[in-house]
């Protein structure tokens, strides 16, 4: 069907006076005696074109109403004018088809709907404003990771997504099989030998431990894809499936890494504030208001780095009832993140060093034998959006570690072995995409950044 978008007609002035098609969904419309208007989308941008109806032309009533309903796909042919405003057009219709009809019981009628409500109607969620915008930043965002990978001489690799290890050593993973109950399986061995793989296999928690391989021969690598996790979190931060960028990168240490991530970050936030302006400003009028402000002081300013030790004093001395305690050796909870990023540094920040029982088992020990060369970065409004780390290349230390884990040594067979033949100092990263979209966005709950949302109980 030949016809251009309206982004296009928008912006080309020398289409004024001409004839155009165009098409896309009614979001609005009104009637009077005379002569008709809707508020056209067809996508390609934020904001709606005006059609025009000339009752004088348009004289089936019946006709007319069922192409101004809200919903309705229509084709129209008409001239382009000079809209109310300097920059605006408006297109005169000469000519109207209506492609799909929309009825009375169409879900998004004008009144401004909940993010609880829209999460219900996942088909027709993204014909909002606000998911519309959404979800073209999400394209943009996706576009700039891939570009700085691209221009700083990475190599983009594809990781499975069916693994037969855990990543994270968590056990969160969700089973991948081909076997049904059936109740003369009586053992877990006699069940997995007649599943596909014949072993245990389930969906990725991250594409980390591949890209590691791929690393030491490659030199600069990233993943992205997506990854699952069996987590029973019902919280605005998690899902069960989302969206990871993972670059890892030979002879670097934790220094090295947490470089790269910064420079990263900078570069994607640069991309958006340049290509996003009008989905930013509609974002820091309706949801987070000093949005645009907020990602102008993270491309403009340096990020803040405290050692997990220091940022346990901080949060001890800072005079706060937190829920959760704070203590050395615990992990720290997403009230402590937003103290330390929102109220004690109010801009992004590196936690480096953690104690090592609770992080992963590949993350390099520190000397102290009590820390690893781990860093989180910390960003106010969200908390954690990367976790990043050196990771052990020493043989033995890898081996004691997965062992006193209680981790199956078989599973990891050709990670340790890549560290008997030509081990280097490596290191890497994960960004979590929708994380860094509700960063961007100032949307305050993950479901809202994800085309569809999978969740605890949750599956449309």
């Amino acid at each position: 069907m030949q016809h251009l978008d309206l982004k296009k007609v928008k912006a080309d002035k020398t289409l004024i006076g001409k004839s155009v098609t165009v098409c896309g969904w009614v979001r609005t419309s009104r009637d009077s005696k005379n002569v008709a208007f809707a508020e056209l989308n067809d996508g390609s941008e934020l904001e709606h074109t005006q059609i025009v109806f000339d009752k004088a032309v348009f004289t089936d009533g019946n006709k007319l109403a069922s192409m101004l309903s809200l919903g309705a796909a229509i084709k129209v042919v008409g001239t382009v004018e000079h809209g109310l405003k300097d920059e605006d057009v408006e297109i005169r219709a000469a000519q109207a088809e209506l492609l799909g009809g929309s009825g009375t019981d169409y879900p998004l009628q004008k009144k401004r709907h909940t993010m609880e409500y829209l999460r219900t109607i996942p088909h027709l969620r993204v014909r909002t404003n606000t998911f519309n915008a959404v979800f073209r930043v999400r394209s943009e965002l996706s576009y700039a990771i891939h570009e700085y990978f691209h221009r700083n001489g990475y190599y983009y690799v594809h990781s499975p997504i069916i693994t037969g290890s855990d990543c994270e050593g968590a056990g969160e993973v969700f089973k991948v099989t081909t076997v049904g109950f059936d109740p003369k399986i009586k053992t877990e061995d006699e069940y997995y030998k007649n599943d596909f793989f014949g072993k245990p296999a389930g969906l990725t928690v991250s594409g980390q431990l591949e890209g590691e391989v791929m690393a030491t021969a490659l030199g600069r690598i990233y993943t992205f894809g997506p990854t699952f996790r069996a987590e029973n979190s019902n919280t605005p931060r998690h899902a069960a499936e989302f969206w990871q960028v993972e670059p890892e990168v030979a002879f670097a240490d934790i220094d090295d890494i947490i470089g790269i991530a910064t420079d990263m970050i900078k570069y994607i936030t640069r991309h958006v504030l340049d290509n996003c302006k009008k989905e930013l400003e509609f974002f820091d009028m309706r949801f987070e208001n000093g949005l645009i402000a907020k990602l102008q002081n993270v491309a403009d300013s340096e990020f803040a780095r405290v050692d997990y030790t220091e940022a346990i004093e901080i949060l001890k001395k800072s005079g706060k009832q937190f829920v959760y305690p704070v203590e050395w050796g615990l992990d720290l909870q997403t009230e402590h993140e937003r103290y330390l990023t929102d109220e004690y540094y109010k801009k992004p920040v590196f936690v480096v060093n953690y104690p090592r029982k609770i992080k992963a088992f590949y993350m390099k020990q520190n000397p102290d034998g009590k820390t690893v060369a781990a860093t989180d970065l910390l960003v106010p409004g969200v908390g954690e959006i990367i976790g990043c780390s050196e990771r052990e290349n020493d043989y033995d230390k890898l081996l004691a570690e997965i062992s006193s884990r209680g981790m199956k040594l078989s599973d990891y067979d050709n990670y340790l072995d890549l560290r008997k033949f030509g081990s280097v100092p490596h290191s890497g990263f994960g960004l979590g995409l929708e994380r860094m979209l509700m960063y961007v966005t100032g949307m305050t709950n993950i479901r809202d950044t994800i085309e569809f949302p999978r969740t605890k109980d949750e599956l449309r």
